[in-house]
């Protein structure tokens, strides 16, 4: 079976923001990439209506996830829907035992928003339980018997929804891809425009290199980073296993020492 990653975030562009520099990294590394947005962006307008945006927005998140060749996995929800429920849990379960993956990139623990911080605890009890067979999923699906090591990126604006920073503890040398962040965000051309309008001409990009490089400043090392913090192993994978350090480490990785 192929070393796989899956990258879960909440709504269609937060995974170019914050991961898909990562994600290249991995996929030069020989991983398959699975691409998820697990709200589909219907709110993201004001002049579309709610159906005809999520179209809209479906269309553009596989553009750009075909532009990495990642898998694309279909949405679950409407925005601001998002919720930690029996039902959500069950169809996301259900995705991540078809995955399989070895690593999930998913959001901060603690983000500005509860779409961002449901989709992370959905994401990772979706991982616990996936060699759980007295926890039904839908549709039905076998449960795997692999370990998997969960990440969580850094939370819009390096902060959390009380506005403390969050340090990550690895960084990630985004340099080399930024432009390919930037033509996957560009692909989400209803929001660019969108902000484009009301900010100014390219915000939208820019603000994806500010992120990029406050996380590089961050790191004492890097001109543009995206920066990471491992889960717990416990129900998950060995004490010691770090997938994602250990398949890019060579020139592209910090890791902060642990007190």
């Amino acid at each position: 079976m192929p070393r796989r990653v899956f990258a879960i975030a909440a709504h269609p562009d937060d995974i170019e923001f914050v991961m898909a520099g990562t994600l290249l990294h991995l996929r030069s590394a020989g991983y398959e990439l699975h691409y998820m947005n697990v709200a589909n962006g219907c709110c993201g307008s004001t002049v579309t209506d709610a159906a005809t945006t999520a179209q809209i927005r479906r269309d553009e998140a596989r553009r750009a996830c075909e532009l990495i060749g990642a898998v694309f996995h279909e949405s679950l929800t409407n925005d601001l829907e998002i919720f930690y429920d029996r039902a959500t849990l069950a169809r996301l379960s259900a995705i991540m035992r078809d995955v399989a993956p070895d690593i999930v990139l998913t959001h901060s623990p603690a983000d500005y928003m509860e779409d961002h911080t449901n989709t992370c605890r959905l994401a990772v009890t979706a991982a616990f339980a996936r060699g759980m067979p007295n926890f039904p999923v839908v549709p039905p699906t076998a449960v795997i018997d692999r370990p998997v090591t969960v990440y969580h990126a850094q939370p819009h604006g390096n902060r959390d929804g009380l506005w403390q920073p969050v340090r990550p503890e690895i960084f990630v040398d985004i340099g080399p891809h930024l432009e390919a962040k930037a033509a996957m965000l560009a692909a989400h051309e209803s929001q660019k425009r969108w902000l484009d309008q009301s900010q100014g001409l390219d915000s939208y990009i820019e603000s994806m290199r500010e992120l990029g490089r406050e996380v590089g400043r961050l790191s004492g090392c890097f001109t543009y980073a995206e920066g990471w913090r491992r889960h717990s192993h416990l129900g998950f994978c060995a004490a010691e296993a770090d997938p994602l350090v250990a398949a890019i480490k060579s020139e592209c990785v910090f890791v902060e020492p642990r007190a």
